[in-house]
């Protein structure tokens, strides 16, 4: 999704709505692709007093699986990103939070990507209190306890004998 902002730059007090869709469907991240489902995009660029800022926002449905249970399930999540733009930067701004724009040039499509999957969650759970699966027998400990036998650590059995009634 590539934008022509050279009028934008040019044109205090301009502005332009920027949207669409796009597809991540390809794209992997850890292993699995979250995006099955298109990435909407919507939002505004604008000049004020010569400085041009580009604010939207990415809305989509992640397509995950659980690291403790490995159960697939949805996520519908909403982002929202602010950038300000410039043509060049010029002297020692290397590490400033400007986004270049050469020729006036924008790839909202790559920058929207780079934006979110810095968002993406790098441990993803179905729910907060998910027990996960039975190291033993693989059983799914969200719908009740396995019955395997509990190993002790050798090492913790002191702790064991001051408290009996825990076992």
């Amino acid at each position: 999704m590539k934008m022509d902002l050279r009028r934008l730059f040019d044109t205090v007090g301009a502005s332009e709505p920027v949207g669409g869709c796009l597809d991540f469907s390809k794209e992997s991240f850890q292993g699995y692709a979250p995006f099955q489902q298109p990435v909407q995009v919507a939002g505004k660029i604008e000049n004020r007093a010569g400085v041009v800022r580009l604010v939207f926002s990415v809305k989509s449905v992640l397509s995950l699986r659980c690291d403790r249970c490995l159960k697939a399930f949805e996520k519908p999540v909403e982002y929202r990103f602010s950038h300000i733009l410039v043509r060049e930067l010029s002297g020692g701004d290397e590490d400033t939070e400007f986004v270049v724009c050469a020729d006036g040039q924008l790839d909202l499509g790559e920058l929207a990507r780079a934006d979110l999957f810095l968002e993406l969650p790098t441990k993803v759970l179905c729910k907060e209190d998910c027990k996960g699966l039975c190291p033993q027998c693989g059983k799914d400990l969200n719908f009740g306890p396995c019955g395997c036998e509990k190993e002790i650590d050798p090492r913790w059995q002191a702790l064991r004998e001051l408290f009996p009634d825990l076992s």
